[in-house]
Order: C-alpha cells, then sequence, then structure tokens
C-alpha cells in the first residue's frame, strides 16, 4: 500500500463563518488531514488548533509536511513519525504548530491501519481495558448547551451546573477567572496577586455550583490566565469545596513552578494540553509536579506518541485525561486511545461538541448516555467527513 495524495482541510472558509460557530466568540476552524491510498482506503485525522490563533499555520504545516511522506507506506506510521519529528529540521524543536502537523497525520495513519485490517484503533493498540469512559462536562462559565455565551454572574454558573446534571454528568469543569464581574474574558489580569473582590467572585461561582451539585466532581480550569503565586492563593481558598482536580494553574513552559503550586495546594494539578512528546512531559514526571496529564491527541505527536506519553505517566502513578478541544476527529481518537489505557482517568466533553455546526463536520456524532461514553466500534477511529464540511472549507491536495 502507498500514499497516493493528502487532502488538507480547513473548515469554515472566512468571510462565512456561521455566528454560532464559535466558543466563548473564539472563531472555529477545525483543521483535518485525509490521507489517501492506492488500494482505495482512506485515513482521517485533525491537526490540534482549531481555536486560538493558529488555524493557518496549522493549515500550512500539515501541507508542508504532506509532502515528506506521499509515497510511503502508511502502514510504517512508526517510520513516518520518525521521518517527520527528525528529518524536517524543525520536528525536533517540538511546539505546538509543528506537533499539530505531524498529529494530524499520524492520526489518518491509524485510522489507515484500522481500516485494512477491519477492526477499531483501540484493537491495534492493546485491546479494551475500559468498556465504559466516564466523562465530564466542560467548560461551564461559557453555559452548557447548544448556544455558547459568557457567564458573570455566581448564580449563572449555578445554572450552567444544573443543565450539566440534567444531562447525566456527575462531573464538570469551570474557568472560575476568565471572565471577570461584566462578562469580558481576561479582562482583568489574573497574574501578580488577586485582588479581593477578584478572589471572592471567583470563590462564589465555584460556591454556587457546589451548592446545586453537593455530589458531583468539579474541576477547576485557569487556562494558565493565573501564576504561580495567584494560584496558590486560589487553590487554597477553594480547597475547602473538595475540587477534583486543578489544570493548568501556570503555564507548563517553567516546569519547576508546577512543583511550587503542588507543594502549597492540596487539590491534585493537571496539566497537558500545551505540552508536546514525551520529551516535553519529561521533567513534569520526573519531578513528581503533577497528578493529571492532558496530552491533545491532535498537537501532542499523534495516536503514536500519545500512547507512548500515557504508558511513560502510568510508570509514575500519573493518571490520564486526554484534552479535547476541536473537531470531531479530535473526540473519536481520544476514545480509542482511552479505551486502552489503565490509567485513563475522565473524558473531555467540551462545550464545542455541543455546537451543531461541529457535529455536522462528521457523519458520526458520539454522545454521552448518563454521562459515559461507550467506545466506538467502527473500523479506524469510526469517523468520517460530511459533503457540509467540505463545501465550505479550504482545501489543498499534495501530491
Amino acid at each position: 500500500m502507498k500514499i497516493t495524495s493528502v487532502d488538507v482541510i480547513r473548515t469554515f472558509k472566512e468571510p462565512s463563518i456561521p455566528a454560532e460557530v464559535a466558543v466563548g466568540n473564539v472563531p472555529w476552524h477545525p483543521v483535518f488531514v485525509r490521507i489517501n491510498t492506492d488500494e482505495g482506503i482512506s485515513g482521517l485525522g485533525e491537526v490540534g488548533v482549531a481555536y486560538g490563533n493558529a488555524q493557518t499555520a496549522g493549515f500550512g504545516m500539515a501541507v508542508d509536511f504532506a509532502k515528506c511522506i506521499v509515497g510511503l507506506n502508511p502502514m510504517n506510521n512508526e517510520q513516518i513519525w520518525d521521518r517527520l519529528h527528525r528529518l524536517t529540521f524543525w520536528g525536533m524543536g517540538n511546539g505546538g504548530v509543528i506537533m499539530a502537523g505531524i498529529s494530524g497525520i499520524d492520526i489518518a495513519l491509524w485510522d489507515i491501519r484500522g481500516k485494512a485490517l477491519g477492526v477499531p484503533v483501540y484493537q491495534l493498540l492493546g485491546g479494551k481495558t475500559n468498556t465504559k469512559l466516564r466523562a465530564y462536562a466542560s467548560q461551564l462559565q461559557f453555559d452548557w448547551g447548544k448556544v455558547s455565551k459568557s457567564l458573570a454572574k455566581p448564580e449563572e454558573y449555578a445554572e450552567a451546573m444544573q443543565k450539566a446534571m440534567a444531562d447525566g454528568f456527575d462531573c464538570v469543569k469551570v474557568d472560575p477567572v476568565g471572565f471577570d464581574k461584566n462578562g469580558v474574558w481576561m479582562g482583568r489580569s489574573s497574574r501578580g496577586i488577586l485582588q479581593r473582590d477578584q478572589m471572592d467572585l471567583a470563590v462564589k461561582r465555584v460556591e454556587a455550583m457546589r451548592e446545586v451539585g453537593p455530589d458531583v466532581d468539579i474541576i477547576i480550569e485557569l487556562h494558565a490566565l493565573t501564576d504561580a503565586t495567584t494560584s496558590v492563593q486560589l487553590g487554597r481558598e477553594l480547597e475547602k469545596l473538595g475540587c477534583f482536580y486543578y489544570e493548568e494553574p501556570t503555564q507548563p513552559l517553567n516546569p519547576k513552578l508546577f512543583r511550587e503550586i503542588h507543594d502549597k495546594v492540596s487539590i491534585p494539578i493537571a496539566t497537558g494540553e500545551r505540552v508536546y512528546t514525551r520529551w516535553g512531559y519529561r521533567p513534569f514526571f520526573e519531578d513528581h509536579s503533577i497528578n493529571i496529564i492532558q496530552p491533545d491527541l491532535c498537537n501532542v505527536g499523534g495516536i503514536t506518541e500519545g500512547k507512548k506519553i500515557c504508558d511513560y505517566a502510568h510508570v509514575y502513578d500519573i493518571g490520564v485525561q486526554v484534552h479535547c478541544c476541536g473537531g470531531p476527529v479530535s473526540a473519536s481518537a481520544a476514545l480509542q486511545l482511552e479505551a486502552v489505557i489503565p490509567n485513563f482517568v475522565i473524558h473531555e466533553l467540551h462545550a464545542s461538541a455541543l455546537i451543531e455546526d461541529n457535529i455536522r463536520l462528521c457523519k458520526n456524532d458520539y454522545v454521552a448516555k448518563g454521562g459515559y461514553f461507550e467506545v466506538p466500534e467502527e473500523p479506524g477511529i469510526g469517523q468520517e467527513l460530511t459533503d457540509y464540511a467540505l463545501s465550505n472549507a479550504d482545501v489543498v491536495t499534495v501530491k
């Protein structure tokens, strides 16, 4: 089998982006990679920069890397991963855009492998360890439902919690500092030292959620908007509310700061969506500074690298919650890996997954039932693009 061409697809072409395709008013552009072969089998992957300010770069990175794999055997995913990592010069420098390009290609290769052998990818990774995957409702500061909006008042956070509970979730995630009192994202700095009124608002938001969900696990998401000082300030206030874990309390470029936070806050610490490859995770593991890793398969290096990182974490008694914020391909790939690993903790169902236009990008909409996901059983990762996804997309085909 040989790779004959690669389609790189950036969805929701400008300027006709549906107004509702945004999370917290951030434009949404999932980028997909479709690898085609001489045996008529195509594989689908995703480049993990659907949001923020890197979609154009991720799209271009996938196009550049696609030129390096045409003519190769798609079943040799380790060889192709190493080729992209070592022989493209910048691959060994790591980084979000570089690894997102590699990840999209790698996931598509695993999809081809599963389809060629007629089995879901989890069977190729070692088989099913987890038959049912607990999930949580993610990013409740944007509310919970088909329409995303900014929440400011504590009672609005409580209402979002009630909506998630009504959908069967017994775990949620919220960023209590992202929106200021007027509902403006990052309208106030959360670094340096938190002022008393700022701290009170963040705590009251979580208290309101805890009041309506006394038995619900609450994950605190900070998006690295805080630093080592302010995350310790806030963490000590939130300890009394029994939080499940504390995500991205500071940015990951100085891993030793996580050791400092870990020593001063009694809530388990998590990070990983902006950490790339096993080399990036190594200092966190060796320093015993985090309790949960959150690798995003669409930017950490794909399934090939993601599985190695999860196994590496297992050596250090560290749990795994795959970061899942993107198109439906991202979620499908995550479910395949999570089914296999013994250190799986919980699956992220991001608020973006509820947006109808996002759902329409792929043929299968895997939904949680009673707060749990079943593992997809279709060959490969279990996804295909729809005509809707292709109808308003920028597409480059590399042959």
